[in-house]
């Protein structure tokens, strides 16, 4: 915990300062990311034949796995090889952290396939799943995080953009512990844990992050009315506020809604399309004008 000690300063000094941007990712609950931290200002050639993390036994470090207080919560990790599975929001982090130590004091590389998590042992291997694209990565999990906006895992820029939610920074994700038992039959090769326990293990709902684009699953029927979702809010303005600016830069023919669910996550989408196809001309200009994925929603 004490080697986090200067990420969490950081993160601390930053939400005093209000220092975001509009978006999504490792952020307060208004932004993308803060200004210092973001995409490296080079990528690597290789950027998209960078492997998974391959799973082996390794024993825990001791003194990531102690109870700790970061930002008024109480965290207490796990120190069983026990399976985990959760579904929730994942965001990453990026060139702020690049090269600082790690909880486990290893060198965080965010061109690497690692990832951070509040209570999982330290080191561990996870199967990242992406919910609206299917889109998968194996990641190691070397430190503590995130501590934001009800985010289950905050994953290095490399596993971010494999699943591909660089742009909108957050993205509603399965995660699935990786078990020593696992590892040491080679389940994890057929595409995620059969540890009876993790089989069993319930998906576990966490709610929405404030202020952070939600993606969801995509209709599966190309002929049935869908909608394109731009983004999930807690605070009505902040939805009200991007309907409007959608609103300046789509055609005018084009409906742009923000509704409202059963949780109280305000969403702005535009729509109903006929279909999948015509639902799907509309991301280009989105993309290019807001800066945003979008996702296809069903009504």
């Amino acid at each position: 915990m004490s080697r986090r000690l200067n990420h969490l300063s950081i993160v601390a000094l930053a939400l005093a300062l209000g220092a975001c941007s509009l978006g999504g990712g490792s952020s307060s609950s208004g932004g993308r990311f803060y200004k210092s931290d973001g995409p490296p200002r080079s990528v690597p050639s290789n950027i998209d034949r960078i492997p998974d993390a391959v799973p082996r036994v390794e024993p825990f470090a001791r003194g990531p796995m102690r109870p700790y207080t970061v930002m008024g919560q109480r965290f207490t990790p796990v120190t069983t090889d026990r399976p985990y599975r959760e579904r929730g929001m994942a965001s990453w982090y990026g060139r702020m952290f690049h090269g600082r130590k790690t909880s486990n004091g290893e060198t965080y590389d965010m061109f690497a396939m690692t990832a951070a998590h509040t209570t999982m042992p330290l080191p561990s291997y996870a199967r990242v799943t992406r919910v609206s694209n299917g889109r998968s990565v194996i990641v190691r999990v070397n430190d503590r995080g995130p501590f934001l906006n009800n985010r289950i895992i905050d994953l290095s820029y490399a596993a971010a953009r494999r699943l591909g939610m660089v742009e909108s920074g957050s993205a509603e994700v399965i995660v699935e512990r990786i078990t020593h038992q696992d590892i040491r039959a080679g389940t994890w090769r057929k595409g995620g844990s059969t540890t009876a326990a993790a089989s069993a293990a319930p998906v576990v709902p966490v709610a929405a992050a404030a202020a952070a684009p939600v993606v969801t699953r995509p209709a599966t029927a190309s002929n049935e009315p869908v909608f394109v979702q731009i983004g999930a809010f807690r605070d009505e303005f902040n939805a009200r506020t991007l309907a409007a600016k959608a609103s300046q830069v789509m055609p005018g023919n084009v409906p742009i809604e923000v509704d409202t669910t059963a949780n109280r996550i305000f969403r702005v989408r535009l729509g109903p399309f006929a279909n999948r196809d015509q639902a799907l001309n509309v991301f280009n200009t989105i993309e290019q004008s807001l800066g945003i994925r979008p996702s296809i929603s069903a009504p």
